[in-house]
């Protein structure tokens, strides 16, 4: 007997004891050892979201952040039906090459998802890891090459695939041709947020490894509120509110009218109104993706009022029969004739009355997160792709960041995915790969 056998056969009566409140609690079942690789807000939001619809066991959590660790192991134990309480590590390598684990959710800072789902795809984990994938294209190729390679299922945290009231707007509205002819759809944010002000530079907070949370980013001085959200505020880390918020409007379109790469990508924005602050992502931005006779548009602007009161968050698509708005929390089909629509989101906080006691839950994304959750087990047991494989969530983080680009160099970019360049501009595809911080190690897709 191996030791992922003995594992299997050790974890089979915790898997019965384990039975959720709402999974089936199925005799004999082996249950999955699940890992998860920064559980502070939305990694914990995952696994809980797991642990509702397949009796999983939640073998081992990591975090650079001890206190953060600590309360995220308690919160799991107490949740889970058996009391058990994961295993905790400060480094993710060592949860990897130690524990036996089946499925690994990876929910870092953006700058962190490339080099940790690689790893755990590299281990023999099928992998559930959130939006972005990366912050630049080339670490998004490389995922997807490790997936390949690995044979692994790869599910990204694009979960309005898997929104119900979304997927009723796709399959009543748009596959059945209502709106027509669709050749415009606008997507935007008005969300403000982000760090206001010039605080100044701290001394890390006790239990906070800030080293290895930088990891491959470059090092800037700690700030307060920059762990564990603010870290949004600097493209050191991220994409901004594109690659933030953007890429789950853009992915949505995407999915729901079967769109591919776009032909074009052109933007102008920039840090224009919140100079005083000591966020660097741009405060204003309009991204343009050409599909031919179809343009998505891409608008934020972290400052000013909303034009959307219902979709300030959303995005809009027009047809030559109607407009279809839609939202996190709902949609709006408005024909040019014929009864208006609206739909709100699937509230189940009574099916699930643990959400309404867990911080910072947010109710339209539980439904969501649970059907993408099961989505992702049906992948697994088919060794299947999930409807939001690896490959969908590369072109979608990679074209929010193309849009970052063409804003930055002021001009259009045409992207070959087949050769990994922008045609015909050097300058942009030496961009395409951010430098590294040593001693990590830019992954491609020939190194992982």
């Amino acid at each position: 007997m191996n030791r992922r056998t003995f594992l299997k056969a050790s974890t089979a009566g915790l898997a019965v004891a384990a039975g959720c409140a709402h999974g089936p609690a199925i005799a004999q079942q082996k249950a999955k050892r699940v890992g998860v690789i920064g559980p502070g807000w939305f990694g914990k939001f995952d696994l809980l979201r797991l642990m509702q619809v397949e009796p999983v066991v939640p073998a081992a959590l990591c975090d650079v952040d001890a206190k953060m660790l600590a309360e995220a192991a308690d919160r799991v134990a107490k949740r889970h039906a058996s009391g058990h309480r994961p295993n905790t590590y400060h480094d993710f390598r060592e949860m990897l090459k130690k524990e036996d684990l089946d499925v690994v959710i990876v929910a870092t800072p953006d700058h962190w998802h490339p080099l940790a789902a690689i790893a755990a795809m590299q281990a023999g984990a099928d992998v559930y890891v959130e939006k972005p994938i990366s912050v630049d294209v080339v670490e998004g190729q490389a995922m997807l090459a490790a997936a390949r390679k690995y044979k692994r299922v790869v599910q990204v945290g694009t979960q309005r695939r898997s929104t119900p009231h979304i997927i009723e707007a796709k399959k009543e509205i748009i596959d059945t041709g209502l709106l027509g002819k669709i050749a415009w759809v606008e997507t935007c944010c008005y969300h403000h947020g982000g760090m206001r002000g010039q605080p100044k530079p701290t001394d890390p907070p006790e239990g906070l490894d800030y080293d290895f949370w930088t990891g491959p980013a470059p090092m800037r001085p700690y700030i307060p509120r920059v762990h564990p959200r603010a870290w949004r505020s600097f493209m050191e880390y991220g994409n901004g509110t594109i690659g933030d918020m953007g890429i789950h409007m853009f992915d949505m379109v995407r999915w729901m009218l079967g769109l591919g790469w776009p032909k074009r990508v052109s933007a102008s924005g920039g840090l224009w109104v919140r100079k005083n602050d000591i966020a660097n992502i741009p405060d204003t931005l309009d991204a343009a993706f050409d599909y031919d006779d179809l343009t998505v548009v891409w608008t934020h602007r972290r400052w000013g009022s909303t034009v959307y009161d219902d979709y300030g968050w959303g995005a809009i698509l027009y047809g030559d029969r109607g407009t279809l708005k839609v939202g996190v929390r709902s949609y709006d089909f408005e024909p040019r004739k014929g009864k208006h629509v609206h739909k709100d989101f699937v509230d189940e906080r009574d099916q699930y009355p643990e959400d309404k006691t867990e911080p910072r839950l947010e109710p339209y994304a539980a439904p969501a997160n649970r059907r993408h959750m099961q989505d992702f087990l049906r992948a697994i047991a088919e060794r299947g792709r999930p409807v939001a494989d690896i490959e969908e969530g590369f072109i979608s983080s990679a074209c929010c960041i193309l849009g970052n680009l063409a804003m930055q160099l002021g001009r259009t970019l045409v992207y070959d995915p087949e050769k990994g360049v922008c045609t015909g501009d050097a300058e942009a595809t030496g961009l395409l790969a951010r430098p590294y911080r040593k001693p990590w190690v830019h992954p491609t897709p020939k190194n992982v």
